[in-house]
């Protein structure tokens, strides 16, 4: 387990027989990964919330994805969320978690730096015929490492302070390891340089913050 400034990781989360079934699981064929390329907030939106436009930019990202609901696997990684949860100290308020992405980091994919969520009032999802995310931020994110069989692909957070900005690499390249942290911070992927990089993406939910 490693706990710095926001994040917290377990290097021995996972073993390879679970990273492998997770993998085995795909059932249905990838799709280029898609990004919300909306840059602005309307007035409109300031009152109903912010929309989600779908898109694929490949100034920013490169990869491939497949979603799944399959509960062993929201099963599995719900008791890490827990506990990071509860030992980085921020105690959020979680209620669920959205579809689970899978994805694949090609020789040359990556993800520039993004945040996953805001956890504000404008980020709030509006759809009433899902329970789960209707009401709800995003507030805790979660990646697990599928596989180690790669090169580059480095996950890493900027911070900053003052006029200072950090890139920080936590110890995160060994099958199995979890990194979990507040979706609002900014992080990345770099770019594969040899074979495939494999990962499970899990975003939990809750009501926004006040």
């Amino acid at each position: 387990m490693y706990n710095i400034n926001d994040w917290f990781s377990f290097t021995a989360g996972l073993d390879k027989i679970t990273c492998d079934k997770i993998r085995n699981s795909v059932k249905s064929e990838w799709k280029k990964s898609e990004i919300n390329v909306h840059k602005y907030v309307t007035d409109e939106e300031r009152i109903t919330g912010e929309k989600q436009i779908p898109g694929i930019e490949k100034n920013e990202r490169i990869s491939d994805v497949i979603w799944t609901k399959d509960q062993w696997i929201y099963d599995t990684v719900w008791p890490w969320m827990l506990e990071a949860n509860e030992r980085a100290g921020w105690k959020y308020d979680i209620r669920a978690a959205e579809d689970m992405q899978i994805t694949r980091y090609k020789k040359g994919g990556f993800y520039k730096f993004h945040r996953d969520g805001r956890g504000d009032h404008l980020s709030t999802y509006d759809k009433p015929d899902k329970e789960f995310l209707h009401g709800h931020v995003r507030k805790l994110s979660m990646t697990v490492l599928l596989n180690d069989e790669y090169e580059g692909g480095e996950f890493q957070f900027v911070t900053y302070s003052k006029e200072n900005c950090t890139i920080d690499t936590p110890k995160f390249n060994k099958t199995g390891s979890i990194i979990v942290f507040p979706s609002d911070m900014e992080h990345r992927v770099t770019p594969v340089t040899k074979g495939i990089r494999s990962s499970l993406v899990v975003w939990f939910l809750g009501p926004p913050f006040k």
